[in-house]
């Protein structure tokens, strides 16, 4: 299926690739293919390519940019886009204490939603989301698939710290703080894995397109866990995706 684009310069040197502005993993999987491909193409007139939900954004070497003919190279590339030429996948299991220490907001929500916190845990771990990209900070996945009946507005007003680790709601979207910051979304657990160590080849052991599955730990086992993450000895559990 190819789509119909927009393209805009935007700046000085960077063409910006719109799709139909929808949350949606048909094109998300269409951008990472032509991403890909772009990668692949051998532009040394490329600096970097940068994605969002429905955007590509293509950014030049300053010296080498020419809007027209660089617009033309890249319509000719998605012309002949093969989405099924996608980089490999993972589904990456990730354990999250769902402890009221650890959960601040899980009463507030459970009256809110007028589910019981047991409901809001199993809804929560039971899906399987997706990510669509990295931001905000580094290591934090923008994940796709929440449950509509977990949906929830941010709050009103930021908390100036968020731990680190902390599993949360915001709008329609579920995450993971990778290191203390301020934030508004609404805090239900912690996970004790590490999403970012600069110190690793991969910083991030996620990328766009992966899959994430929460599953629920004891306050005991995160502590276990915690401590085997802090001398590099636990190994998150993975699997290939094939669809």
């Amino acid at each position: 299926m190819k789509f119909e684009l927009k393209y805009k310069q935007f700046g000085d040197c960077s063409i910006l690739v719109e799709w139909p502005q929808n949350i949606n993993k048909t094109i998300l999987y269409d951008i990472l293919a032509f991403k890909a491909k772009l990668e692949n193409s051998n532009f040394f007139t490329i600096e970097g390519l940068t994605h969002a939900y429905a955007s590509l954004l293509i950014t030049y070497h300053r010296r080498n940019f020419n809007f027209s003919s660089e617009l033309k190279r890249i319509k000719a590339i998605y012309e002949t886009l093969k989405v099924e030429n996608l980089p490999k996948r993972h589904l990456w299991k990730i354990p999250v204490c769902y402890d009221l220490s650890f959960g601040i907001d899980l009463e507030w929500l459970s009256e809110e939603k007028k589910m019981s916190i047991d409901t809001i845990i199993e809804t929560h771990s039971s899906a399987i989301y997706t990510v669509y990209f990295i931001g905000f900070l580094p290591g934090f996945l923008y994940l796709g698939g929440l449950h509509e009946l977990l949906t929830t507005p941010r709050r009103a007003t930021p908390r100036l710290k968020i731990k680190e680790g902390a599993v949360a709601i915001g709008g329609a979207q579920t995450g993971v703080y990778p290191v203390e910051s301020p934030g508004g979304w609404h805090i239900i657990g912690n996970s004790p894995i590490c999403f970012f160590d600069v110190l690793k080849e991969a910083p991030c052991f996620a990328k766009a397109g992966d899959a994430i599955q929460f599953y629920p730990v004891a306050l005991n086992d995160y502590k276990e866990i915690k401590t085997l993450v802090n001398t590099n000895t636990f190994k998150i559990e993975s699997e290939e995706l094939d669809d």
